[in-house]
């Protein structure tokens, strides 16, 4: 076939390119798979923790492993607190998925306002806890509505098997779990565990579908023994609650400690609280009154007066000492006495309860004498339990003293002290003269003492204290049947505004048996009611019918015969009180 002139003949297509557009797609084609290994190289080598926790973020949780608070014992192992399990219900916002009526059943079943409910869901925070410390069939109740975003975490609620009896002493912890009063609080470190943490693979409805890994296993809390006697604690407990309610007071409290080794066996207040329901509690149930709270002590210190001239040789238990018919005048100032007499031998001082005589007796002393030996028995000083507000109530420098203060002081008026420091002052007469240190823990070793009076004026001041529950005595009431006992009334007015008011504290501090000293028991009543309102009318009975319980219960034998029958003692008709 011939082809037409100027056409030219073509075998097969070709199409051919310039090179420098070859090149060009060649090196867009390398750029582009360049940046791709670039970006892969960044998000799975440099950048593959960060996408991984995304990923997991949306699958993976870390939950908590929670640790059991330790448990708080009394001497003889019986549980005083525990940890029960508990489960908190949350809400994780970005998951959230809740219609009304589904709101509407969840605040039903927290027992909560759908409202709040509604109004917390609504809240900033990405987490919000709705409920805690559940019961875990009220919590699986919550998780059967299924709504997507609620969430449980597994813990434990602490309970409180001795109820109001242990409040003040055992304490409570918040809803975290961490001690805020009490000896949860004072042991804290000791009790709070540490929490382990688990990783798992959780589906959309939260629901964990599967467990991955054991991160950290958690580590229990350590349990506590304490010094404090479960059943010596209900018998305290038992006699304040009566003692209040017969004498109209409006408070009170009781220490119980060991004589010997200065353990506290017992301390009670009233009012109390129950440490399993704290909703609406004010400070008044929450105060620990034996320890935060001071007061001025009245007589109980007389002892303390007279030891101190005892040790300086101004005195012996046979010394006379001029009353002057009940009154002393100092300067513009008035003593009195409750009965009329001319003249008490330093024991009768302590028998009747005379403030002359023991004014007469303070101001025959160097200030810095008495002073030492009041801080050296813990006055002015905290008593150091550990327990939170511990107050070291007032003692002033004796460089400051006028006459009639130093007076005054020798008969409890122009200081404060609180019932713990008065109780643990008084071991050092059954002890021998030796101070010992308080402790809330139970000990297997007698504590080191430190002596702060001689063994001879220990022991003539035990024999002082002894006349005071004689017939003679301002406390007849607070003997007890077939023991021996030694103890001390106090009734001090109280200070409101910075004057003395017609409100009285009535307090009785004492010992037993005198023979071979096991306990020390104070009790002192806040503002007793009526016309019976006397350390030796209101404090002592109590004295004597809780250490005649504790006397039966440890099994302490008998060491005098049964006193006879009480009947018109002064304490009773009023002849002598303070």
């Amino acid at each position: 076939m011939k082809m037409r002139k100027g056409i030219p003949k073509v075998g097969k297509l070709e199409i051919r390119l310039e090179r420098w557009r070859s090149f060009l797609i060649q090196g867009l084609l390398l750029s582009g798979f360049l940046v791709l290994g670039v970006r892969a190289f960044w998000l799975q080598g440099i950048h593959a923790n960060f996408l991984q926790q995304k990923g997991e973020e949306r699958y993976s949780r870390i939950l908590p492993i929670p640790a059991s608070r330790g448990i708080i014992r009394d001497r003889n192992g019986q549980a005083l607190a525990i940890s029960i399990p508990a489960v908190s219900v949350w809400a994780n916002r970005e998951d959230l998925e809740i219609d009304g009526a589904q709101r509407i059943a969840l605040a039903h079943l927290l027992n909560e306002n759908p409202v709040e409910i509604a109004r917390r869901l609504k809240g900033e925070d990405g987490v919000v806890y709705l409920k805690r410390q559940l019961p875990l069939d009220e919590a699986q109740r919550v998780m059967d509505l299924k709504i997507p975003g609620i969430y449980l975490q597994h813990g434990f609620h602490r309970a409180y098997p001795k109820s109001s009896e242990m409040a003040h002493l055992v304490g409570f912890t918040d809803a975290d779990d961490k001690g805020q009063e009490g000896v949860e609080l004072t042991y804290q470190a000791q009790l709070q565990g540490l929490a382990g943490a688990r990783r798992v693979i959780r589906d959309r409805a939260g629901h964990v579908i599967e467990d991955v890994e054991n991160i950290r296993s958690p580590r229990q809390g350590q349990d506590v023994l304490l010094s404090v006697d479960a059943r010596i604690q209900h018998l305290a407990a038992r006699e304040l609650h009566r003692a209040i309610e017969s004498s109209h007071a409006k408070a009170g409290a009781i220490v119980v400690l060991d004589s010997r080794t200065g353990e506290v066996l017992a301390l009670v207040n009233s009012p109390d609280y129950d440490p399993n329901q704290r909703g609406g509690l004010s400070g008044t149930e929450l105060r620990n009154r034996a320890i935060t709270d001071t007061y001025e002590p009245g007589s109980t210190i007389k002892p303390f007066t007279i030891a101190t001239a005892l040790e300086v040789g101004k005195i012996r238990p046979d010394t006379v000492i001029s009353t002057h018919g009940g009154v002393l005048a100092i300067g513009n100032h008035l003593i009195h006495d409750d009965h009329v007499a001319e003249s008490y031998t330093v024991s009768e001082v302590i028998e009747h309860s005379s403030n002359v005589g023991a004014a007469r007796i303070a101001l025959d002393l160097p200030p810095v004498k008495m002073w030492d030996l009041f801080t050296d028995v813990g006055f002015g000083q905290k008593p150091r339990l550990g327990f939170p507000g511990e107050a070291g109530g007032r003692l002033r420098p004796y460089q400051n003293w006028k006459p009639i203060e130093q007076a005054t002081m020798a008969f409890g008026n122009g200081m404060s002290v609180s019932l713990v420091q008065m109780a643990r002052a008084y071991t050092v007469f059954p002890n021998d003269g030796i101070l010992r240190p308080l402790s809330l823990i139970k000990v297997s070793a007698l504590p080191p003492g430190r002596p702060v009076l001689s063994v001879r004026t220990a022991r003539e001041v035990t024999a002082m204290l002894e006349t005071v529950v004689s017939a003679e005595g301002t406390a007849p009431e607070a003997r007890v049947a077939g023991y021996r006992v030694a103890g001390k009334t106090g009734t001090a007015h109280k200070v409101v505004g910075g004057r003395y008011v017609n409100k009285y504290v009535a307090s009785f501090i004492g010992f037993a048996p005198v023979s071979a000293p096991r306990i020390v028991v104070a009790v002192m009543i806040d503002e007793p009611a009526g016309s019976r309102y006397y350390g030796g009318q209101v404090a002592a009975p109590v004295f004597s019918a809780l250490t005649g319980e504790i006397m039966q219960l440890l099994d302490i034998p008998p060491d005098a015969p049964e006193p006879p029958t009480i009947a018109g003692s002064p304490a009773v008709t009023g002849g002598h009180h303070t």
